[in-house]
This record gives C-alpha cells, sequence and structure tokens, in this order.
C-alpha cells in the first residue's frame, strides 16, 4: 500500500505534452515593455513625480490663466502713483486685496505676478519648439552624416566654419537683422542650432555603424534608412533623452541671459529675462520686481534639467536589470 502511494506522488509531479513541434517551439515568458520599464524606473524616485507636479501646475497656470485674465503691460501707464508699489501697497491701492497684486506693481504699474505668468509661458514655449525643431533636425542629419561617408567631407567643412563662430553674436546679428519678436527669436536660436546637434549623433552613429548587426542588414540589402531607424537610432535612446534633457532648460537660459542683455525678445513680447532686465537697476530698492522672476526662471531651469537627467538615467537598459 505504501509502495501504490509513492509511486502515486511521483506521477503526479509529472504530466503527458503534445508532440505538437509548432508548440514546443512557443517560449512562456512575461511580455516585455521597454517604455513601461523605463516609466517604473523613473517613477521608483519621489523627487520625479514632486518635480512633475510642480511643472503641471506652472504649465496650468501659465497656459490657462492668460486666456481669462491677459497681461497689459501698460494697462496702467498713464497713472504714475501706481509705479513700483510693494504688494501690501498695491492692495491698498487697488482697492482690497486681488490676486493681480499680490506680488505688486512694476515700472509701469503693470502686475508683477501676471508678468511672470505670461513670461513663462512664452520661455516654455520657446524651449520646446526651439528644443522639437533642433532635435528633429539634428538626429535626422546626425544619422545619416554619420552613415554616409560622402556627406561626411561637405558637412564636416560647414561644421567647422560655423562652429568657430561665437553662437551669442551670431544670434545677436540675426536679431538685429530680422527683428526681435517670437518667431524671429526662434529662426536665430534654431537657423544653426541643430547643426551642434548633428555633429554629436555623427559621432555617436560612427561608433555604432559597424557593428555585426549592421553590417549583417546591408549584406542583406537592407534600405540605409531602414538600418538607420531599425539599427542604430534605438540603440541611442538614452543618449537622445540625455542631450535633450540639456537642450531643454538651455533655452530657457538662453531666452532669459539674451532678454537680460538687451539682445531678445522685444517688449511687447512678456519674459521673464525681459522683467529681470527692466528690474535689474532697482533690485535693492524694489526687490519685489526683481526676485520672483528670477525665482521662477530658476525653477523651471532646474525642474526641467532634474527631470531630464532621471529620465535619462532610466532610459539606459542597464538600469533595467
Amino acid at each position: 500500500m505504501t509502495e501504490m502511494n509513492k509511486s502515486t506522488n511521483r506521477d503526479d509531479l509529472f504530466r503527458f505534452i503534445d508532440s505538437d513541434a509548432i508548440s514546443s517551439e512557443k517560449i512562456v515568458a512575461p511580455r516585455y515593455s521597454y517604455w513601461k520599464s523605463v516609466f517604473r524606473v523613473f517613477f521608483r524616485k519621489k523627487i520625479n513625480i514632486v518635480c512633475l507636479a510642480i511643472l503641471a501646475l506652472i504649465f496650468l497656470i501659465s497656459f490657462i490663466m492668460p486666456i481669462f485674465w491677459p497681461y497689459d503691460v501698460m494697462e496702467n501707464v498713464s497713472r504714475a502713483s501706481s509705479y513700483n508699489l510693494s504688494p501690501s501697497a498695491a492692495q491698498a491701492y487697488f482697492g482690497g486685496f486681488s490676486m493681480k497684486w499680490l506680488l505688486g506693481t512694476g515700472s509701469y504699474g503693470n502686475s508683477i505676478l501676471y508678468g511672470i505668468i505670461s513670461g513663462a509661458r512664452t520661455s516654455l514655449l520657446l524651449a520646446i519648439i526651439c528644443a522639437a525643431i533642433n532635435m528633429t533636425l539634428g538626429i535626422i542629419i546626425g544619422a545619416v552624416w554619420g552613415y554616409s561617408k560622402r556627406l561626411d567631407s561637405i558637412l564636416i567643412v560647414i561644421y567647422n566654419i560655423v562652429a568657430n563662430v561665437p553662437y551669442i553674436l551670431l544670434i545677436s546679428v540675426l536679431v538685429y537683422i530680422i527683428g526681435s519678436g517670437f518667431w524671429s527669436f526662434i529662426f536665430a536660436l534654431t537657423v544653426t542650432g541643430w547643426l551642434g546637434i548633428a555633429y554629436f549623433f555623427r559621432t555617436q552613429v560612427m561608433i555604432i555603424r559597424d557593428r555585426e548587426y549592421s553590417l549583417a542588414s546591408r549584406c542583406l540589402g537592407t534600405p540605409v534608412n531602414r538600418v538607420i531607424s531599425k539599427n542604430i537610432l534605438p540603440f541611442l535612446t538614452s543618449v537622445i533623452v540625455t542631450l535633450l534633457a540639456t537642450e531643454l532648460p538651455s533655452y530657457i537660459s538662453m531666452e532669459v541671459f539674451l532678454s537680460y542683455i538687451g539682445v531678445g525678445l522685444s517688449a511687447t513680447v512678456p519674459s521673464l529675462g525681459r522683467m529681470i532686465q527692466q528690474a535689474q537697476t532697482a533690485f535693492l530698492t524694489y526687490p519685489w520686481e526683481f526676485w520672483p522672476p528670477v525665482i521662477i526662471a530658476s525653477a523651471i531651469t532646474i525642474i526641467l534639467y532634474i527631470l531630464g537627467q532621471n529620465l535619462a538615467d532610466a532610459s539606459d537598459p542597464r538600469t533595467h536589470m
């Protein structure tokens, strides 16, 4: 009886399978999603959630509030008594508490708070549009540049010429020639801004273009565009995210700096850099005009940098192991 029980228990450990050749080739494994794994690693850090929440709040306020409460820098220009009022003085002057005068008034009686909100919208739009244009052109041209030896000899000469011209000087000359409007400023930032990105990707592509899987694809007659899009660019995903992490905040810093020295956007376009430039001579006597735009510009730049760097780390496949 004991021997029969032992035999029955051993039989329970095994089961019969069919001899279907197709079924035998199937590998049972959990489905893997690269981007799902990236975001799982990314959201593991609490600082990323906090930064995303702050950035989302800044986006909502800067893009929604001006629709209902537009900013006009010259709305009180005829009322000299409203110039450079502190927050408490502005509340008393305009008849009680109001969010509009929460940070006081500027040198033209304008609302500092509404100016910061509209300026943040301008800076974020500028950074997103410039990054989209420069990154798209830089990645596409850089991938072709690094893969094509014939094109390399032409573009390397162009790059050496343009790279020796100071970037700030080039932007300043273009702004003076074509004007200081919003789209003119974007053109000045992107007309050659993609070239440095393209050169960086050219170097990265040259490193991996002659690896075994790329050579095998070429031997099988795979078109060049498919080799670049399927073999090379996916391998550079973490590099692309890393570069984007530095590009986005750099355009905001560039706009603030150029507007601060008087070369950036025109006075009709609300800008954080323009507000800082206008208040630079009065930051000791009227600190509420100078420090709030400085703090907001710095906060946006730092948050974008932190999020970008952490997303770049999360997109590295080595962090998914």
